[in-house]
């Protein structure tokens, strides 16, 4: 596995030294120029709106990894200056409420991150804590004085039986390791260690932190405090059978002098990322009430300070809510949503009526187009957002009355020499009942009209989630290679309602699968694509979609599963969200319903697959993990179905493209495995 892993790896680097010089700049995006791409995330506005901090995540070719570093912009002149860009990550910029101050999470003193304040006048930064491990969720008191976060606090495995005292100087194995918990592990992160988030607060002029919460439950964030600057609200599950429900929560007031913990709300479904107004009066939150669906639209709601009368103010939008934010005056709140595959920015005011104040917004997500993006507001209503065209990562951008504009540039020197893919919206209407199906094809920089490409379906993961006009790797490397790439969102995908959503709810894969076909069929209609050169590939979601197609047709030359679910059964029971996927994407455990765990299983259609298949898994993937993709190597091996499976190393579910060498290793060889494909067909065509 490790050599067919650097072969791959050789195969996108290696130049031979007896090789010609090139004539010229390549012209095509190329593995290679992953290492120099940069994306801006976490845009913070300054409250005066005249500065934006944000996170610059940097490809770096000597350690194979993007860097966090913090990054100044003026929004007046464009210019920018490094805030905390050495050695190290630096992330999470947050600014003080007069905006003469700016904590941020940095490891640059090497050990685990540790939460600083810079003083902007000055220029100074300082060290405030000296932690074990990282804080998150950091959040300035209203007065500027206090700083609350979020962190583990270690706790102890409890013991099962007892060990003889070891003679001095005696070298002996590891102790046992005990587990108890059912989230005792998760994807990123791997076995975790025993313990629970805490929040906590220190001064922001340096001083000892003090624990606030206390108790075997997990107390996170974002953390949002009180005007009068007394309590501090966050969300949690503080039941007893916490373990047993993934996605219920509360919102709690924490009492900072006393400790006191006391429940804003009470009812079945998540209630989550608490703010709290400018005056103190009121608290927007998100949530839904939990029916079990497999997809709930999350609402954004608003309540008085003491937990009375809530109310949802998106319930009419038909679209999930994201990042509340306060409007300066108290009258209105900011957030984003997805819609059609693109996100969006709205303002949302006390009596429900809703306007959009920005678009085009673009997440940091590289290999694959998924929506997404960040945003923040000043007390003008001016905001930051990240965004940027299909053919870009992301920007900075300011949006100010109701104009926009980039206020970076990050991979200008790079991009603007190269031909990049252009990205296409299409519609296909379902064969199935006739709605409308929605895809972006990307199309080889070279396309000229009237031309046939060979065509790379690309499905998403989740299964709930969305592709949009969004930069990709995967896709500008494809295109690069002389394929259309077909990125479609079938029903189940979601910013397209809730009942298109859970078309797929206990019913998936399924009918998805036809939605699939028929975009496919649909470039073919429209003159884009060569009927006899279809590959596919997809990841999570669409790895068991990618699966499932080849189980049900062979009208594929070749396919390249990623890190999929073969078995829903060990799926449920090996998984890091094992409670989840049986309670929401099955309604029943596997043993009270094997038969509808095994009929929505690839591997139950393993018998018809004839198409060579190329299966591919993160070395640490705990959300699918590696042992899903081993039973579907092997049963492939033994119906004689052409295979290989490839184990990226090191790489969480998350992580498979994290680094830059193995995202375009694994893109190379999922291109070299069609390419074999292909050039069989070509060879045989009349």
């Amino acid at each position: 596995m490790f050599k067919r892993f650097c072969a791959a790896f050789w195969l996108v680097f290696a130049v031979p030294a007896f090789a010609l010089q090139a004539d010229g700049p390549e012209r095509h995006f190329t593995g290679a120029d992953l290492f120099s791409l940069e994306i801006a995330a976490d845009p913070q506005i300054s409250p005066d709106g005249r500065w934006v901090a944000y996170v610059r995540r940097s490809g770096d070719i000597m350690t194979d990894r993007f860097r966090p570093t913090i990054w100044l912009v003026d929004t007046r002149s464009d210019e920018q200056m490094p805030i905390a860009a050495g050695p190290g990550s630096h992330m999470n910029p947050r600014w003080s409420p007069d905006g003469g101050k700016l904590a941020y999470i940095s490891s640059a003193e090497g050990g685990s991150s540790q939460l600083f304040v810079r003083w902007m006048e000055s220029g100074e930064s300082v060290r405030l804590t000296g932690l074990a491990n990282a804080p998150g969720s950091i959040a300035w008191s209203p007065d500027g004085s206090r700083i609350a976060y979020a962190m583990l606090v270690p706790g102890a495995s409890e013991p099962l039986g007892t060990l003889p005292d070891a003679p001095e100087g005696a070298e002996w194995a590891e102790p046992l390791d005990v587990t108890t918990a059912i989230g005792y592990r998760a994807d990123g992160a791997g076995y975790l260690q025993p313990g629970f988030e805490q929040i906590f607060v220190v001064p922001a002029d340096g001083g000892a932190a003090r624990q606030l919460s206390f108790g075997d439950y997990h107390h996170g964030g974002p953390l949002s405090w009180t005007a009068d600057g007394r309590s501090i609200l966050f969300s949690g599950n503080r039941s007893p059978d916490w373990e047993l429900d993934p996605i219920e929560s509360e919102i709690y007031s924490l009492d900072v002098a006393t400790s006191t913990i006391t429940a804003l709300t009470d009812r079945d479904g998540p209630d989550a990322n608490p703010v709290v107004s400018p005056d103190g009066r009121h608290i927007a939150w998100l949530g839904f009430d939990d029916r079990r669906l497999g997809y709930h639209n999350t609402l954004l709601y608003v309540m008085d300070r003491d937990g009375s009368n809530r109310r949802a103010l998106t319930g009419a939008l038909d679209r999930s809510a994201n990042s509340p934010v306060w409007s300066a005056d108290s009258r209105a709140i900011y957030f984003s949503h997805d819609d059609r595959g693109e996100t969006k920015v709205a303002r949302v005011s006390l009596s429900g009526t809703i306007r959009t104040v920005a678009e085009g917004l673009t997440g940091a997500t590289l290999d694959r187009p998924y929506s997404g993006g960040a945003f923040s507001v000043a007390r003008d209503g001016s905001l930051a957002i990240t965004g940027g065209p299909a053919t870009r990562p992301a920007d900075v951008v300011l949006v100010r009355g109701g104009d926009s504009r980039r206020l970076t540039r990050l991979n200008a020197n790079l991009l603007d020499r190269k031909a990049m893919g252009e990205v296409r919206r299409v519609e296909t209407l379902s064969s199935l009942d006739g709605r409308t199906i929605e895809s972006w094809l990307t199309l080889p920089p070279d396309h000229v009209a009237g031309q046939r490409h060979p065509l790379i379906l690309e499905i998403h993961g989740g299964p709930f989630a969305a592709y949009g006009p969004h930069f990709s790797t995967d896709n500008q490397l494809y295109a690069a290679a002389g394929y259309a790439v077909l990125s479609v969102n079938p029903r189940g995908s979601t910013s397209y309602g809730a009942e298109f959503a859970n078309l797929i709810h206990h019913a998936y894969p399924g009918d998805d699968y036809r939605d699939l076909m028929d975009a496919v069929d649909g470039v073919i209609a429209e003159g884009y694509v060569d009927p006899e050169q279809l590959f596919v590939t997809g990841g999570s979601g669409g790895g068991v979609l990618t699966s499932w197609i080849v189980g049900n047709t062979s009208r594929f030359r070749a396919a390249a599963t990623q890190k999929p679910v073969i078995n829903w059964t060990t799926q449920a029971l090996v998984s890091d969200i094992p409670v989840f996927v049986a309670q929401y994407w099955f309604g029943a455990l596997p043993w009270e319903d094997q038969q509808s765990y095994w009929s929505r299983s690839p591997l139950s259609l393993v018998g018809n697959v004839e198409t060579p298949t190329l299966v591919v898994v993160g070395g640490e993937d705990e959300r699918t993990p590696v042992s899903e993709a081993e039973q579907y190597y092997m049963a492939l091996r033994m119906e004689g179905v052409p295979t290989t499976l490839i184990r990226v190393p090191g790489a969480s579910h998350g992580g498979l493209a994290a680094r830059p060498s193995q995202s375009a290793a694994k893109a190379s060889a999922i291109l070299a495995w069609f390419e074999r494909y292909r050039d069989e067909a070509e060879a045989s065509a009349p």
